[in-house]
């Protein structure tokens, strides 16, 4: 019976600290677009095909 004075008050805690996450990710705008996350993969790159890799010339041990 004794741990309910642990159990309540740590369960009241955990409850209040997801209340204030919760608002804080509401006022912070993480639950604004939900649409757009799962239509941005059908978009096209900036740069296709680019991989990372630098063009013609530049950067070090262009000349071998």
């Amino acid at each position: 019976m004794e741990v309910l004075y642990i159990m309540i008050p740590a369960a009241l805690y955990l409850g209040v600290v997801g209340v204030v996450f919760l608002v804080w990710s509401i006022r912070t705008g993480q639950f604004d677009d939900m649409e757009g996350p799962k239509y941005r993969i059908l978009f096209d790159d900036d740069e296709p095909g680019g991989g990372g890799r630098r063009g013609g010339g530049e950067g070090p041990g262009a000349g071998r």
